[in-house]
């Protein structure tokens, strides 16, 4: 295949990045700007302490991996806050970043579609879609660093695909870095590695992606491994959080057969309390390991095409979100520009999907969301619901057999 960009690519490219500018734009008039949830005044918090001179987790607690200072730190050497208010100029830097990530998302979208062989057609919906997907989200994009992970995510795959397998796995190292959910695709990468180039490609795909894991914590784990330690296990403790599909299952019982909920604040989040939100908290981790092993196990017995490698980490970061035991609204951006790269009808079906989940997501969140947490009010909790199981769907959907013939890898 030509290295040369393909003029269509090209083009999609260009009216992408120029449809983003709007909706980017139009994130911050009219309803967008109402009752926005913002996380950026947390990031100034870190981002001043950087400016003083703290070491994080060791001055100061962590509650993200240390691949995420730079879009905490970048702003705030630029512009120090006070107390809990968020300065105009830490938000706005903060902003740029965010979109500079989502363009290079939509470049590295347009990268694994030219190299994958997409057609016209799907090179042009799918970036389209992604580019339009902020109205459809909303403000959450704006003060949430997500975009950062997920464009490394995207990159990673536009270089596997590529056939740069070493550079995909150090690529997709410093996602795991900048946020944990990318680990979900590091056997997905190994596979695709072994089935293209043998084991010893496999190992050294391994070997890069732990390294370049292991030279971005070592320094913070000398400096204060307790401090890491605590922000890594905070994160995987964390409790049944309103949003997930477990707690929405839990607070329909409510409203349909009077199931007493009780809602308590821990790490950071809002979260069901008791026995029967603990139980569906192990059982939707249970749930949504197996689903990941059934997705890894089905791409290692594939022929492991580019397309299947698309397809089953959409699948991956799909079951990661639809049934864990938190749900986060913006845990929805690291699906906007990967659910689009599945080709065919299940690609279009899957798209269509993401769109409704984007769509029920804004409608509650973050108009809806005080009164979900707090009171439980029976709009927004149906609302939730809805967008819990059409994710449910989505992934089911991603995970249907196709019309292709399965091979043993030839290496394994």
């Amino acid at each position: 295949m030509s290295s040369r960009p393909e003029p269509h690519v090209v083009a999609a490219a260009f009216v992408a990045l120029a449809v983003f500018i709007g909706t980017w734009a139009l994130l911050h008039v009219g309803f967008y700007r109402h009752k926005q949830v913002l996380d950026t005044p947390v990031y100034q918090r870190y981002g001043d302490a950087i400016a003083h001179g703290q070491v994080p987790y060791r001055d100061f607690a962590l509650e993200y991996p240390p691949g995420a200072l730079p879009m905490f730190a970048l702003p705030g050497l630029a512009e120090q806050g006070h107390g809990q208010d968020v300065t105009a100029g830490f938000r706005h830097l903060f902003e740029t970043l965010m979109w500079f990530c989502g363009a290079i998302a939509l470049l590295g979208m347009a990268a694994v579609l030219r190299v994958s062989g997409a057609s016209r057609a799907h090179v042009w919906s799918a970036l389209l879609f992604a580019a339009l997907a902020p109205l459809a989200l909303g403000s959450v994009l704006l003060s949430r660093y997500d975009l950062w992970p997920t464009a490394l995510v995207v990159a990673s795959l536009a270089a596997l695909v590529a056939g740069r397998l070493r550079l995909g796995g150090g690529v997709l190292g410093a996602a795991i870095t900048a946020k944990l959910f990318p680990a979900v695709l590091v056997p997905l990468a190994v596979a695709f590695a072994w089935r293209r180039q043998g084991r010893r490609e496999a190992v050294i795909c391994l070997a890069t992606i732990c390294a370049v894991v292991a030279v971005v914590f070592a320094p913070f784990v000398a400096l204060s491994p307790a401090g890491v330690w605590h922000s890594l296990t905070d994160q995987l403790t964390r409790p049944l959080q309103i949003e997930s599909l477990g707690a929405a299952l839990l607070i329909a019982a409510h409203h349909v057969w009077g199931h007493p909920v009780t809602m308590e604040t821990s790490h950071g989040s809002q979260n069901l309390a008791g026995h029967a939100a603990h139980e569906l908290a192990f059982a939707s981790t249970v749930l949504q390991v197996l689903a990941l092993i059934a997705i890894w196990t089905i791409f290692a017995r594939s022929r492991a095409t580019p397309a299947q490698l698309l397809s089953a980490s959409a699948a991956s970061l799909v079951a990661f979100i639809a049934l864990g035991k938190v749900l986060s609204p913006q845990f929805l951006i690291w699906l906007v520009p990967v659910v689009p790269l599945v080709r065919g009808r299940t690609g279009l079906r899957a798209s269509a999907l993401l769109g409704v989940a984007l769509v029920l997501t804004q409608i509650w969140f973050p108009f809806r969301y005080s009164d979900y947490a707090t009171h439980f009010q029976p709009t927004a909790s149906w609302l939730v619901l809805a967008r819990d199981l059409t994710l449910v769907v989505l992934l089911v959907a991603l995970m249907a057999p196709r019309h292709t013939r399965a091979t043993r890898p030839a290496h394994l």
